[in-house]
């Protein structure tokens, strides 16, 4: 009995195995896009948003990343550094014409691979102005028509009329002329609507400028991709953008005041409102950087390991400095990182040959020079004040110092006789800062290691006219 249904079993499972592997042979993997809007008139926002989602494209792994155009232009500066970004991304990218890509949108609509448009987009007439929107001085228009026809028929090479179109948007005063038919007219800017751009020209047929029509960002999709085999991240430009176009402007003056709060803390031996407000302001120089999409959470990570070591050299190790001058320099290398425009996977050389580093070394070092002289402003003035009175002393110390025999001393008594006294430290001595003895501020400096802010010491001996301490 057993054998009569034996080869039907063995069928069943044949048939099942089979099902089972057709099955997983079908089910691919959805293909990642990434949509990009480019809206609005373009500025440093758009560039910010651009820049990050080219990167996350990058590391993300994504098939297609598409341009979502509804532009009428915008600064002739920032649409280059946009140019730029595009140029360094090396996956396939589609600009969709989603009603007008105009004049800075017809460049940045060049150097994608594709352009789509919407049943009413309008793309073209993309001759550069001043950012008031006035046209530019007729000797600088001319250097600036004749370098961007150059860069846009670098671009376009290898795809079509491109070139020749866009550059026909640019020069109103060149003549567009295809197989004989002529297209633009001298003293005109070329402008396409989707059916003009969609239009084919020799044998065989090449269309003008466009890749194809959609009705929106999901029949382009349908058509490139299929119905559902894809999966869509969208960015959107948003208020942290228009921060951080403050941020960056203002990042030497962030970078000294913190740099100030820690420098603060360093001298006070703790970590107080000073160090958190210095370590707050440099966030914010991360946050900009990383909005702009300039770095991503590495620098920031290196950062928290350098205020690690920072933090461990003045509330425990007091290591005469070591910890806290290797978590400095840790802290400004994360910082000179975080401002750097570094894509993923590029070599470093690449970017230092290409001058990434300069724009973030200059801000660096307007940042340390700024605290440097505030922190000279600080030690030359204030200490003759009040209010260097009540951030070096304050509460610290809650009484007198008291000494270890003899009769109190008066400033007028040679230092020697203080030897074998008590004081209290009114700075970190790391080696050299301030005690207090019997009332009366001196310098003051240990041999070995270094104290603690508020540490009890003793006087041993006398060293340049400044006392030599060591911890009760």
């Amino acid at each position: 009995m057993m054998r009569k249904w034996l080869p039907l079993v063995v069928f069943a499972v044949a048939l099942f195995a089979t099902k089972s592997t057709c099955g997983s042979v079908v089910a691919l993997p959805a293909k990642q896009v990434v949509v990009i809007p480019i809206q609005e008139e373009i500025g440093k926002p758009t560039l910010f948003i651009l820049r990050r989602g080219l990167k996350e494209a990058i590391e993300h792994k994504a098939d297609l990343v598409v341009l979502d155009l509804k532009t009428p232009g915008g600064q002739i500066d920032v649409t280059l550094e946009m140019i730029e970004a595009l140029e360094k991304y090396p996956g396939p990218t589609i600009a969709y014409v989603n009603d007008e890509a105009m004049s800075a949108g017809a460049f940045i609509s060049a150097v994608t691979q594709e352009i789509w448009f919407s049943p009413k987009g309008v793309i073209g007439a993309a001759a550069p102005v001043t950012s008031t929107g006035q046209d530019v001085d007729s000797t600088m228009k001319q250097k600036l028509v004749s370098y961007l026809k150059a860069r846009m028929r670098s671009i376009s090479e290898g795809k079509g009329y491109r070139g020749q179109v866009v550059s026909a948007m640019i020069d109103s005063e060149s003549e567009l002329k295809i197989l004989g038919q002529v297209i633009k007219n001298k003293g005109e800017l070329l402008s396409l609507t989707a059916t003009e751009a969609m239009k084919s020209y020799g044998e065989p047929g090449t269309h003008l400028l466009g890749a194809g029509i959609a009705n929106d960002l999901a029949s382009l999709l349908n058509q490139k991709l299929g119905t559902t085999n894809y999966v869509v991240t969208r960015l959107e430009v948003t208020w942290s953008e228009h921060l951080a176009v403050i941020l960056n402007r203002i990042a030497p003056v962030l970078l000294g005041l913190g740099l100030l709060g820690l420098f603060i803390e360093f001298k006070l031996g703790g970590f107080g409102v000073f160090g958190v407000v210095g370590a707050g302001l440099l966030a914010l120089v991360f946050l900009g950087g990383f909005v702009s999409g300039l770095s991503g959470h590495e620098p920031a990570l290196f950062f928290g390991l350098g205020l690690l070591l920072f933090l461990m050299e003045v509330l425990f190790f007091h290591s005469a400095g070591f910890l806290g001058i290797l978590g400095l320099m840790s802290m400004l290398g994360a910082l000179l990182w975080s401002m750097t425009d570094l894509w993923p996977n590029e070599p470093i050389t690449v970017a230092w040959s290409a001058d990434a580093f300069i724009h973030p070394i200059v801000t660096l070092s307007w940042g340390i020079i700024l605290a440097f002289v505030l922190a000279l402003f600080l030690l030359r003035y204030l200490p003759k004040g009040w209010l260097w009175d009540r951030l070096i002393l304050g509460e610290t110390i809650s009484g007198s110092a008291q000494t270890a025999g003899g009769v109190p001393q008066s400033n007028h008594q040679s230092l020697d006789r203080l030897i074998g006294h008590v004081g209290i430290a009114t700075t970190a001595l790391r080696p050299a800062g301030y005690i207090e003895i019997q009332g009366t501020r001196y310098e003051a400096v240990v041999d070995m290691g270094s104290v603690g802010l508020g540490s009890s010491v003793v006087v041993t001996g006398l060293r340049d006219f400044s006392l030599v301490v060591k911890p009760v």
